[in-house]
């Protein structure tokens, strides 16, 4: 009898609990249903404005030459191995093949106007585009900047349907967003996912300050629109981060408001004008912080002045932490590059600074950016010696035909010719390194290095500017106490 009682109290208790979480939560599906976005009518709407892009670039290969006795081998023409010992049996020569490539786009006009990425056509004989409709045309260049990625291209058709375009600067982190493209060739595929940074430089492209989303993009996806929910087009795919080749959550878009003013440019001047202000740029670190009097690591520090550039007509010094620029925070060095590109040339800039502890303002009037882009960073003896035991560090005067060679006829400098366990060891001097100054002192000689490492302070950090391998760098030097 207790067993059956048992038996029968035990599913009665199930069910009331079963009842009561039922009860609590009657709505719990509703709810999250009603909090998820809703993506279908917006790709019914703009779908048929983004473009699948494949295009064909001809190249060429030499043939190998074998010796006479290695004879091509009789194999029928309609063997399958025919072509495969004719490569190298035939006579030496250019053998010419083809290679294709795919990617997206979107269109912008109704009269044909196209956005992609310059990597999507680079160097292609031919590229033809194809609409949700399956018609396809051929389209022309019409111009490609290659800092930003973006190529404007341009089919013969009308009526076209077309994207809206949004505000880059308005893009909210953890917002949802949606990409459509064509990945690894299919057609208009659609996938979502939110902003997960904002402003991320990424290596190589200083002129772009990308939009980081967990959207799942892959080969083909590039030069395709990332869309808000509101539908309009706030970026243009272009990168991945990945070890494996493949999606592994870190996808970066080009923001619509740099896409469109690279167009607009193209279209208009037939190329980009970009600002330029003539500096090379670190970030402050925390120990460079401390060695500058700040109280927190922020803003640009300058590791080089170029000689007859806007930055050195307006004053600027090596060891200047820029804060702002007409206006807007710099808290990244990365901050600084897109900023100055996107300045109107011949503008007049206001930008504040920190230099020896005090704040300053210097008016910069803005050029436009030299072809020569090797003046990014053109950063690039006399017999004395000098050993200090209390750095750690042997050092060598620079003849004058190294300093040519370094690039450091104006700044002089001495090299780093052995290291030591030390303060500069802690620091991250190396050998080879050229000392350029040390706590705002230029280096001229190894005796004057000498007597200048006499007084540095104990116990504080220093701030050391070396270069190495052509690059200045500001390095945070502490001599224990």
């Amino acid at each position: 009898m207790k067993h059956t009682i048992r038996t029968w109290i035990f599913p009665l208790a199930l069910s009331l609990a079963g009842f009561t979480a039922l009860s609590l939560v009657p709505n719990t599906p509703t709810h999250a249903a009603q909090t998820l976005p809703e993506f279908t009518e917006l790709v019914k709407k703009y779908r048929p404005a983004v473009v699948n892009i494949s295009t064909t670039q001809k190249q060429t290969q030499t043939r190998l030459n074998l010796p006479k006795q290695f004879g091509m081998p009789d194999v029928p023409e309609d063997s399958p191995f025919h072509d495969f010992f004719r490569r190298f049996f035939d006579e030496e020569g250019v053998e010419e093949f083809e290679t294709h490539s795919l990617g997206s786009g979107f269109i912008t006009s109704k009269d044909g106007y196209i956005i992609s990425n310059h990597h999507v056509v680079k160097d292609a004989d031919e590229i033809i585009v194809r609409l949700g409709d399956r018609r396809e045309f051929e389209a022309d260049v019409i111009g490609v900047d290659e800092k930003s990625d973006i190529a404007l291209l341009k089919i013969d058709a009308d009526n076209l349907p077309t994207v809206e375009l949004g505000v880059g600067e308005e893009v909210e982190v953890g917002e949802w967003v949606l990409a459509i493209g064509s990945p690894f060739g299919f057609d208009h595929s659609v996938t979502a996912g939110i902003v997960s940074a904002k402003g991320r430089n990424l290596p190589k492209e200083n002129y772009v300050p990308f939009i980081q989303t967990d959207v799942a993009i892959n080969p083909g996806n590039s030069g395709g629109p990332l869309f808000n929910l509101d539908g309009k087009v706030i970026g243009v795919n272009a990168q991945i981060f990945s070890r494996s080749g493949g999606f592994m959550g870190l996808s970066f878009a080009i923001p619509i408001d740099v896409a469109m003013d690279v167009a607009n440019q193209i279209r208009e001047q037939g190329h980009v004008s970009r600002g330029w202000l003539g500096v090379l740029v670190q970030d402050v670190t925390r120990e460079l912080a401390e060695s500058f009097g700040m109280e927190k690591p922020m803003g640009a520090l300058v590791a080089k002045v170029l000689p007859e550039s806007p930055a050195a007509r307006a004053g600027f010094e090596v060891g200047d932490v820029v804060l702002e620029f007409n206006g807007s925070s710099i808290r990244h060095s990365s901050d600084l590059p897109p900023l100055v590109g996107r300045s109107k040339i011949g503008s007049r800039a206001p930008m504040k600074v920190l230099r020896n502890g005090k704040s300053k303002t210097l008016n910069v009037v803005i050029e436009e950016l030299p072809e020569d882009d090797d003046l990014q960073l053109a950063a690039n003896g006399k017999a004395n010696t000098a050993a200090n035991s209390r750095l750690g560090l042997t050092v060598r005067d620079l003849t004058s035909e190294q300093q040519k060679e370094y690039g450091v006829e104006e700044q002089g400098g001495v090299l780093v010719e052995k290291i030591e366990e030390g303060p500069a060891h802690d620091a991250g001097i190396q050998d080879g390194d050229i000392i350029l100054r040390i706590n705002s002192e230029e280096i001229k000689d190894a005796l004057q290095l000498k007597e200048i490492i006499k007084e540095l302070p104990s116990g504080k950090a220093i701030p050391i500017l070396i270069q190495r391998r052509g690059n200045p760098l500001f390095l945070a030097l502490k001599i224990a106490e």
